[in-house]
């Protein structure tokens, strides 16, 4: 009677567990955007899939979106294709060499 009880049981607590551990593998892309407002993530309408992501050195013109706070000399900076706005212009979020942490987002000329 208790193997009734115990087999479902052990399976459903397995499961949970495989599905909290698979959130440390978030991809870089899906970090960024997440942290974008409604209205941002609108201005994107393709997959987040399809954004570029680079890693670049702290400075000159994207030094200013970036955290006051933030004290390493490197982002991972994902840069969203197709967003809807000017074409010379791209929707990037700054996200820090742990992969996990958004550390700032702006609208940037290409």
């Amino acid at each position: 009677m208790y193997k009734f009880i115990l087999i479902p049981l052990f399976i459903s607590l397995s499961m949970i567990l495989l599905g909290c551990q698979s959130k440390e593998n978030v991809p870089i892309e899906m970090i960024a955007f997440n942290s974008l407002t409604d209205e941002e993530q609108d201005l994107i309408p393709v997959s987040p899939k399809d954004s570029i992501v680079k890693k670049v050195t702290v400075s000159g013109d994207i030094e200013t979106f970036i955290d006051n706070n933030y004290q390493k000399d490197e982002v991972y900076s994902v840069s969203f294709n197709h967003s809807q706005m000017n074409s010379s212009e791209s929707l990037v979020v700054f996200v820090d060499l742990d992969k996990k942490t958004v550390v700032g987002k702006g609208i940037i000329g290409k």
